[in-house]
């Protein structure tokens, strides 16, 4: 009992050395953790993966599907993706960060929908890969350097990668594309790397992106994006770095101003539905 107390009272030193700050735990133990959970979709689409399937996807990226407290410890630094998944257990469910009118019920943590009985029934996936963090990851640091899985090599066909950048309350992200080049498509169709304004890939669509131009820089309007990278079957290409730094807000004269840039070619601007 008194070594678990001792051990206990040197978890809360650290705790408070690293310590709550924006809502965020600074600790590179979550981080690493959190580093390896990763949200899963049906190449056909949200919500097509049975719980057989689920266990699938994750299992052939190496990994299996997260378990509850794996995917509690990366919301706690800020993974946040609105679209419900299976777990292990049969479990399903979805980490909510920010609450929201449309998403989570207006609570946060996770969305907790139980073992389901049917495993016939069709989510998406959440996995748990600690070796897997090449594609992917959540990023909290105020600036980084992340690449496509495999760069400098050709990226693999059949990837779905999802990056989460999460800054300190008050700050904005700039995003500058270092080396681009993604198999050219001109509906952007094949592979594409999607950039969303959002702590998920529900809302704050800025644009789809694919070919061998560099994008312009885009800032975003608050301290959260989300990236998806997403390869067909067939064809590949060299693949990209990107370039994060956290900025400064911009005076009030220049707030609610959308500072997204429109990109150069191949950019498919719109919005996608709000669950």
């Amino acid at each position: 009992m008194i070594a678990l107390i001792f051990f206990s009272a040197l978890l809360w030193d650290n705790a408070q050395a690293w310590g709550f700050k924006d809502g965020v735990l600074h600790n590179s133990i979550w981080l690493e953790r959190a580093a390896g959970v990763y949200h899963r979709e049906s190449r056909s689409g949200k919500y097509r993966l049975t719980y057989a399937e689920a266990k699938a996807v994750c299992e052939y990226e190496g990994g299996h599907l997260a378990t509850y407290q794996q995917l509690e410890a990366a919301r706690k630094i800020g993974f946040h993706v609105c679209a419900a998944g299976w777990m292990a257990k049969g479990r399903v469910g979805y980490p909510i960060v920010k609450a929201g009118a449309n998403c989570g019920f207006g609570r946060t943590g996770i969305v907790d929908y139980g073992i389901r009985l049917n495993r016939s029934e069709r989510w998406d996936a959440y996995c748990y890969n600690p070796n897997g963090k090449e594609c992917g990851g959540v990023f909290t640091d105020s600036k980084h350097v992340f690449k496509s899985p495999g760069y400098p090599n050709e990226y693999e066909n059949e990837q779905i990668c999802y990056w989460h950048i999460r800054v300190k309350y008050g700050q904005r992200i700039h995003l500058q594309f270092l080396e681009f080049d993604v198999e050219d498509d001109t509906a952007c169709m094949a592979d594409f790397l999607e950039i969303y304004d959002s702590y998920d890939d529900i809302n704050g669509f800025v644009g789809r992106f694919c070919g061998d131009e560099l994008p312009d820089d885009i800032i975003s309007t608050g301290n959260v994006m989300t990236l998806k990278f997403l390869s067909d079957s067939s064809v590949t290409a060299g693949g990209f770095q990107i370039r994060y730094v956290a900025v400064d807000m911009p005076s009030k004269s220049g707030d609610g101003k959308n500072t997204t840039s429109q990109g150069k070619a191949n950019f498919l601007p719109g919005k996608f539905g709000i669950m």
